[in-house]
């Protein structure tokens, strides 16, 4: 694991631990009981109360609406969207308490099966990319049903803790004193989550979470967003390679092909680092473009060339270096089985 993944798996533990306690702190969450939202471990509201109980005016009551209701979503929105459009579904990869889940269950399952998901047509190689061995074992079974629903119990306590009192539902557990509706929604979210996690954890990433879809539109809106590149120069050295940057992406893309083909690339590195370790002293054949560099890898279609004025600007503006295009060649995608 090289610097990057490290810093993104502290990243992404830090926020899986900030999505768990966040309820329990009162930094966020909205009580049914109550409600309201609290943030920060302060009463969220809009204040409209006041303006029931004629306290304030129908002046300050907009005025409230506006500072404690549509100025926050609109700064959160308007922040998550310019992200998304310069740099993609950064908030998957590094930050999504989802996909942490995904990708620890991806390996488990390999070390099982010798593939990420059940869905998988074949089983991956052996050999990783630094040299590790992994072989199938059954017995990683145990783990991986111990994953699946460990962390769907999780999430579900998070999920109730964020509409009650999370207080109630913690001694609630240890006393056995849960309410009915709150035994009930434990047993269901448990129960869907675990077969989430278990058959279509990939499949809700790419096409059901609402969060990830509005990145991805953003992010193709967007030709000089960026994205990675595939050193096209260079695609002799990618025909002894057994694949290892599609065998590391977690969302089971192939990261050689054009930004359309990678509409739901969450930007996590995991390929570029595959590479690096296979073509370690010579630098990576993939690697993060964006402005110009990025235009060939959102216009690229398989067997046609880049537009040639794009090319000329690429060129202008690194005509010291090779270009860093995006999707290979139509040989090297032959060659490799992409």
């Amino acid at each position: 694991m090289n610097k990057l993944q490290r810093n993104r798996l502290a990243l992404r533990s830090a926020f899986f631990a900030l999505f768990v306690l966040a309820p329990p702190l009162d930094l966020f969450r909205l009580d049914l009981n109550v409600g309201h939202f609290y943030f920060l471990r302060q009463n969220w509201t809009l204040g409209l109360e006041a303006f029931q109980r004629g306290e304030i005016s129908p002046n300050q009551a907009i005025i409230n609406l506006l500072v404690f209701g549509f100025i926050p979503i609109a700064l959160v929105i308007g922040t998550g969207v310019w992200v998304a459009w310069k740099y993609g579904r950064l908030y998957c990869g590094w930050l999504c308490p989802h996909f942490s889940v995904v990708e620890m269950i991806n390996a488990l399952m390999r070390r099982a099966t010798g593939k990420p998901s059940l869905w998988e047509r074949r089983p991956l190689p052996e050999e990783l990319p630094d040299g590790r061995i992994i072989r199938p074992d059954g017995r990683y079974w145990f783990m991986v049903a111990l994953a699946v629903v460990g962390f769907a119990f999780v999430w579900s306590i998070s999920f109730v803790t964020y509409l009650y009192t999370p207080s109630q539902i913690y001694s609630g557990l240890l006393t056995g004193e849960l309410s009915t509706m709150q035994v009930a929604l434990l047993i269901m979210f448990t129960v869907v989550f675990s077969l989430e996690f278990t058959l279509a954890r990939h499949l809700f990433c790419r096409f059901g979470c609402a969060v990830g879809l509005f990145q991805s539109v953003a992010w193709m809106a967007n030709k000089r967003a960026m994205v990675v590149g595939f050193k096209r120069e260079r695609v002799n050295e990618c025909l002894a390679c057994n694949n290892a940057c599609d065998n590391a992406c977690p969302m089971r893309l192939k990261p050689r092909a054009i930004k359309r083909q990678m509409f739901t690339c969450t930007q996590c590195g995991q390929c570029i680092q595959a590479c690096t370790q296979i073509e370690e002293g010579r630098g990576s054949l993939l690697n993060w473009v964006q402005d110009i560099e990025a235009l060939d890898v959102s216009d690229r279609e398989f067997g046609h060339g880049p537009d040639k004025s794009k090319s000329s600007q690429l060129c202008d503006a690194k005509a010291d270096t090779a270009p860093v295009t995006g999707a290979g060649t139509a040989q090297a995608h032959r060659t490799t089985g992409t």
